[in-house]
């Protein structure tokens, strides 16, 4: 059985550890954890290992975050994965910072990442990770706050939700997206 994780984010130097970068950090975690080093291939860097008997491919789409459906399409297709054995990991202004919420489905609730991949895929129909980055900015000035550093405390929390975040992910690999909702949705 075979998985395809994408971390949303955006390539280059200026939006490391940005907020809206937190899928390729969460994804960075786990193959850190798994000591897999990311390749960069066609439309992604990607990499890929085995867990319990599943393969489990990640992916960070070098398209940029409002082209992230080329991306999706392309290595779903290459890999032949269907859209339920994939889960998108993106930041979320809607959920306190440290929170996730998994998904079966959704909209892509003004994110224009998840908005282009369901162009993309003609669906919405596909498991996501959402990651709670806050919404600690001014009217109007929400492009600025998630293009900006996470905060020193920010930063002291991130492992914690790393960690979080890579045992959801094994966990939907393994016992599947309701499960693992109905566990980590429910989890501080």
């Amino acid at each position: 059985m075979k998985f395809l994780i994408i971390g949303l984010g955006n390539i280059g130097p200026e939006y490391e550890l940005t907020r809206h970068n937190i899928g390729f950090l969460a994804l960075d975690k786990l193959a850190d954890d798994k000591g897999i080093q990311f390749e960069v291939m066609r439309h992604a860097f990607i990499a890929d290992f085995r867990h319990k008997g599943r393969q489990i491919y990640l992916i960070k789409p070098t398209t940029y975050m409002n082209l992230s459906g080329k991306a999706v399409n392309y290595w779903m297709n290459q890999l032949k994965i269907s859209a339920s054995n994939i889960m998108v990991v993106v930041d979320d202004i809607a959920l306190p910072f440290g929170k996730i919420r998994i998904r079966e489905k959704g909209s892509g609730a003004g994110h224009n990442g998840l908005i282009d991949i369901e162009t993309s895929l003609d669906s919405n129909k596909y498991p996501r990770m959402r990651m709670g980055i806050g919404d600690n900015f001014s009217k109007g000035r929400q492009v600025d706050y998630v293009l900006s550093k996470f905060d020193k405390q920010e930063l002291e929390e991130l492992p914690f939700l790393f960690n979080k975040s890579s045992e959801a992910i094994l966990s939907f690999t393994t016992i599947g997206i309701e499960r693992t909702m109905n566990y980590y949705n429910k989890k501080d």
